[in-house]
């Protein structure tokens, strides 16, 4: 599974990072870099859910590509 990590700059200076491919997995950081950890640790969490609910099923590989 390889997901895209889309980023913005808010007026305030806050970044967003979001992972279209996984619904509502998107977070704020003060810097770049936080908001990147922070949406990664996030989509684990949902495909670790998704895992558990057997909605994954096969063995697979996972990568977070910066946009």
């Amino acid at each position: 599974m390889k997901y895209n990590v889309k980023f913005d700059k808010e007026a305030d200076g806050r970044w967003i990072a979001e992972i279209a491919d996984l619904s509502g997995v998107m977070a704020y950081g003060a810097t770049k870099e936080e908001a990147a950890a922070k949406v990664e640790a996030l989509a684990l969490r949902v495909i670790a859910e998704k895992i558990e609910l057997g909605e994954i099923t096969s063995s697979f590989n996972i990568s977070f590509v910066t946009l």
